[in-house]
């Protein structure tokens, strides 16, 4: 059965908003362009259907519209998880309101909130970097000075002592030392200045690709699904090639020791257009997705793994990840994960355009010139 919009509600067709009108029983009377829009759903397919048919297992919808007619007020609900009857989810803030316009007895708006957590995740994700960045370099710069003294120390000992074989121990701290220095240059890393110039994302990716297959031995895939029409990117080379491949270096490490017999991993790059990336807007930024059949992220790692000293594996040091994030933050960009056994896709973002970035172009070129 289909309802005829009441001649009053008209002007919902030009509204952004996703509306859904329902009669007093749940059953769906209208919903306009804006709902087709955001539940991927004909206004026609879903006409006359009970909203538990569109939205299935959403219980407190129903609990809340019977509160809403019952007492003739409205109800409110913020980061409310629903599924459409094509299993889309979605995070809205949904507003119920009952109106007293035949054949309709309640007005269902629903507003997307994906947009707004994600930027509420990154600013998170910013700020903990920031923190993460500030502390691991106070705490390289505090461990290095003792460390070249202990080196040194253990040097001269060395010269002193009087058997060969007691220089074994001394060859442990320095070798261990040297271990450490390694590591705290690496901490220091993300910290020099970035040499912004117009960049091929996929130079980086395919210079990325000759190093995996050098160091795996096993014969691991990967697989292109190259965009080649994304223009260059202003962005440090070396940064960019240094992130991928950290990310692309775990995966296969993953890969290895789960002893898979079919490995594979596939860089995919398209163009997204208007990206919001650190509260600025840009018309068009290239997204580059990691993605590979490995076993996937421990779940009780998954939300902590861009954190410093947080390793999936025997012998990592659990900085990565960490450094892959801070480089990429550097061009404007920001990385997002999702994984589950056979699939984990790392999706990086980063902006065509950034005035901030081509501001370095030119104070390069002036602090090169004689």
């Amino acid at each position: 059965m289909e309802h005829k919009i009441p001649l009053s509600f008209a002007g919902l067709e030009h509204l952004s908003t996703a509306i859904i009108l329902l009669d007093r029983q749940h059953h769906v009377v209208y919903a306009n362009p804006g709902a087709e829009v955001l539940f991927a759903i004909s206004a026609r397919q879903i006409a006359g259907l009970s909203i538990s048919q569109v939205f299935p297992g959403c219980s407190i919808l129903d609990s809340a519209m019977e509160h809403a007619l019952k007492y003739h007020s409205p109800f409110r609900e913020h980061e409310f998880p629903i599924t459409t009857l094509r299993q889309q989810s979605f995070i809205v803030t949904c507003t119920i309101t009952p109106v007293e316009l035949a054949p309709a007895a309640l007005v269902l708006e629903f507003q997307p909130m994906d947009h707004q957590l994600r930027i509420a995740r990154e600013e998170r994700m910013l700020i903990q970097q920031q923190a993460n960045a500030e502390l691991l370099r106070n705490l390289a710069h505090e461990i290095r000075n003792p460390l070249g003294g202990l080196r040194g120390a253990a040097q001269l000992l060395e010269h002193e002592l009087p058997q060969v074989s007691l220089r074994e121990y001394t060859q442990v701290i320095i070798k261990e030392a040297d271990r450490l220095q390694l590591l705290m240059d690496r901490l220091l890393v993300p910290h020099r200045v970035p040499k912004y110039e117009p960049t091929n994302i996929h130079e980086v990716l395919e210079r990325v690709r000759s190093l995996l297959l050098a160091e795996s031995p096993r014969g691991i895939q990967i697989r292109r699904d190259y965009d080649t029409s994304l223009p260059e990117l202003v962005g440090d080379r070396e940064k960019l090639i240094q992130a991928v491949l950290n990310i692309a270096r775990n995966a296969v490490q993953a890969m290895q020791n789960a002893g898979m017999e079919m490995p594979e991993i596939i860089f995919r790059t398209r163009a997204a257009r208007q990206v919001t990336l650190a509260k600025q807007r840009y018309r068009v930024a290239i997204k580059l997705q990691i993605i590979d059949n490995g076993p996937g992220i421990p779940p009780d790692i998954r939300d902590r793994i861009f954190y410093p000293l947080v390793s999936g594996h025997e012998g990592g040091t659990g900085l990565g990840l960490t450094l892959a994030q801070t480089f990429i933050t550097q061009h404007h960009g920001m990385i997002e994960c999702e994984s589950e056994p056979g699939h984990t896709c790392f999706t990086i973002l980063l902006p065509i355009e950034s005035t901030v970035m081509k501001a370095y172009i030119p104070r390069q070129s002036h602090e090169q010139k004689p």
